[in-house]
């Protein structure tokens, strides 16, 4: 691994902080290179465009990066919880101030609407400043002791050495809401985000360092992830795993991470259904499934995947629905459309696989159904209407601008199609019933309900779900129960 001298990478929109396009990892309080030399190139969805190259750093220089981790520990763990907060804070505090310049990062090489890109950035703020607060709130605990004579408490302590594994869909809330946790129960973190939005991590870190990290408290190594996450897995030291993406490659982690009995965080996929019931209201419906269906382009694991509507409202919803999905703007991310690009070739081509299975099964098209005029990675927002139960949308998640809507005739056939799936991540319902709602929110099969509304997350919240789509919670106090043990300590002043 070389230290390398901190330079803005080419190719990334014009920025009033240069200093935050970087373009070598960030390991150990220093700007590396890999041993080899080596890098990869990092492109925008939008247009094709090369940002610049990224260092591709190798397994060795990722077992640095614990080394550097392992080594920063014991001095972090044993800060004050309020001077680790404190450092947070700054962070949080530069975040906001530098808002711009990480939204044009996060636009340039993820594509979503700079609109959105920015509320992502007050939304990874919002996690250091929570945290911040929650650094100090792992009290000792006095229970009343079971033996004579004797004292019993019970403490946090933090585990170690953090692993964290960031997606390409929220490059920078993601990394926050895993980190900030993480650092304010006193853990220091390795980080590797995902190849294709290596960026916005990198920022953080410039930010990080700025705001008063100690050298190795906070690692982002980057390269090709079976290369930089394969050495945590096997190393001793990382003793928690926070891992957000496909339930697939949280599965593979789930068995790396028995060997070495590490504390394990999964936020895996999500096909998330939205119910309407016939005593929802319309207009308010009508306008939260378009938001949970088509916010960053439908690249999300929260996003409705199926829409479940009651027979005797679907012909109006299917038309209200359908004009309100053909009225999104769809263009490049700084123009601020309401769609942007779909991240690679893979995504544009599933939402193609998707249509046309549906349609080959009897579904119709409403609108949409092929790609868009814009570029090669952009999709039609896309509407399918009496889409049966067997087709892959309805099975699969789709992660793109596609809905798929079917009418039901009960509540109970409703509940059951909508857990009919291994997936239990969010639930969307919509009613005005209060029995009916309470009813819906205790049957549904889903680690959370939002009911008539769509945006249910934030930093006070345990984001997280059930069956296939995850372990653990993150955000909120229990966001600190994966990176702390409990010691349990019985005294006897004889």
């Amino acid at each position: 691994m070389t230290k390398m001298i901190p330079t803005p990478a080419d190719g990334l929109p014009a920025l009033t902080r240069g200093e935050l396009a970087r373009h070598f990892a960030y390991v150990g309080g220093a700007w590396v290179a890999g041993a080899q030399s080596d890098d990869f190139k990092v492109t925008d969805p939008a247009s094709g465009a090369v940002l610049g190259s990224v260092a591709k750093l190798n397994a060795d220089d990722s077992r640095a990066a614990v080394d550097a981790a392992h080594a920063a520990f014991p001095h972090w763990a044993g800060l004050l919880p309020q001077e680790r907060g404190a450092i947070l804070r700054r962070w949080r505090d530069l975040m906001l101030e530098n808002r711009e310049d990480l939204a044009r990062i996060m636009t340039a090489e993820q594509g979503k609407p700079i609109s959105e890109s920015r509320g992502e950035i007050d939304y990874a703020a919002s996690f250091f400043e929570f945290y911040s607060e929650e650094a100090r709130r792992p009290n000792i605990e006095g229970v009343t002791s079971h033996l004579p004579d004797a004292e019993v408490e019970i403490w946090r302590e933090p585990v170690g050495v953090a692993a964290l594994i960031t997606p390409w869909n929220f490059p920078s809330a993601m990394l926050t809401r895993k980190a900030g946790a993480a650092l304010a129960a006193g853990c220091t973190v390795v980080a590797h985000p995902s190849a294709e939005t290596p960026f916005s991590a990198l920022a953080l870190a410039e930010l990080g360092e700025q705001a008063g990290l100690p050298k190795g408290v906070f690692n982002v190594v980057t390269g090709e992830a079976p290369e930089i996450v394969k050495p945590w897995m096997e190393d001793t030291r990382v003793r928690a795993i926070s891992f957000t993406g496909s339930t697939e490659i949280g599965k593979l982690l789930y068995r790396q991470a028995s060997d070495s009995v590490k504390r394990l965080v999964l936020e895996l996929g999500g096909h998330a259904p939205f119910i309407m019931f016939d005593d929802a209201d319309m207009d308010r419906a009508v306008e939260e499934a378009i938001k949970a269906k088509f916010a960053t382009s439908g690249q999300d694991c929260l996003g409705a995947n199926r829409f479940f509507i009651a027979r005797d409202s679907y012909a109006t919803f299917c038309a209200r629905f359908t004009a309100a999905t053909q009225a999104l703007t769809v263009g490049i991310g700084a123009d601020d459309p309401d769609i942007g690009p779909l991240m690679n070739e893979k995504a544009v081509a599933k939402q193609e696989e998707h249509v046309k299975d549906a349609l080959d099964r009897g579904a119709r098209l409403l609108c949409g159904g092929k790609r868009h005029a814009a570029g090669p990675l952009f999709f039609e927002p896309t509407v399918l209407a009496d889409v049966p139960a067997d087709a892959l949308i309805m099975r699969e998640e789709t992660f793109g601008p596609v809905a798929a809507i079917a009418a039901f005739d009960s509540e109970d056939e409703a509940i059951q199609r909508a857990n009919d799936t291994e997936y239990g991540l969010v639930a969307y319902v919509h009613s005005q019933d209060p029995r009916r709602i309470y009813r819906a929110s205790r049957a549904l099969c889903f680690g959370m309900v939002a009911v008539n509304r769509t945006k249910v997350t934030g930093a006070p919240i345990p984001f997280g779900g059930t069956k296939q789509s995850g372990i653990g919670r993150e955000g909120s106090r229990l966001g600190l129960e994966a990176f702390t043990e409990v010691k349990y300590v019985c005294r006897d002043w004889a």
